[in-house]
């Protein structure tokens, strides 16, 4: 499986609506998500849509790492969300540190809501719902963002959070 080519901020494919998946079993779709999953993990991001690799279509990948959790319980292996659909729970919002695969080496402070509920298909086409709350609520939101041509410093209220890692970090 290949390691795919990464889009970076100014690709006009990062600024598009992606396409819902009409056969999430189609051979060229499940080719994608694999290499999705491959290209993921190297990357060692927590999510990756597939705009992000320059496919507009309405498909990310994510895992919950345990050091993203207070439970390690709540920590999840890499999932598949096809042709997702994001609502929030109530208004509760929390301030996300965020970084993007796409806009290497920043990082910001993006709010997002505390608590989403989210459905879709997984990579086997069998329905995928539930309610997230913590990093899996800010993942799914960030990853969603990026099928509706959204990047995250759209979403930054405060610019004195927003910069490179190494600078933040000191």
């Amino acid at each position: 499986m290949p390691l795919l080519k990464i889009a970076r901020m100014g690709n006009p494919v990062l600024h598009q609506v992606a396409q819902a998946v009409s056969d999430p079993k189609a051979p060229e779709i499940q080719s994608l998500i694999a290499d999705m999953l491959e290209t993921m993990a190297d990357a060692r991001g927590a999510g990756l849509a597939a705009p992000q690799v320059h496919q507009p279509l309405r498909i990310f990948v994510y895992h919950v790492p345990t050091n993203r959790v207070a439970n390690p319980e709540e920590a999840l292996l890499p999932r598949v969300l096809i042709n997702p659909e994001i609502t929030p729970v109530g208004d509760e919002m929390m301030v996300c540190s965020e970084g993007c695969l796409s806009i290497p080496g920043l990082r910001a402070d993006v709010p997002r809501h505390a608590k989403v509920r989210y459905s879709g298909l997984d990579e086997n086409g069998a329905v995928l719902e539930g309610e997230a709350t913590g990093f899996h609520a800010n993942v799914l939101q960030h990853e969603n963002d990026h099928l509706n041509g959204i990047l995250y410093p759209q979403r930054i209220t405060d610019f004195a959070r927003f910069g490179y890692v190494e600078e933040i970090l000191r």
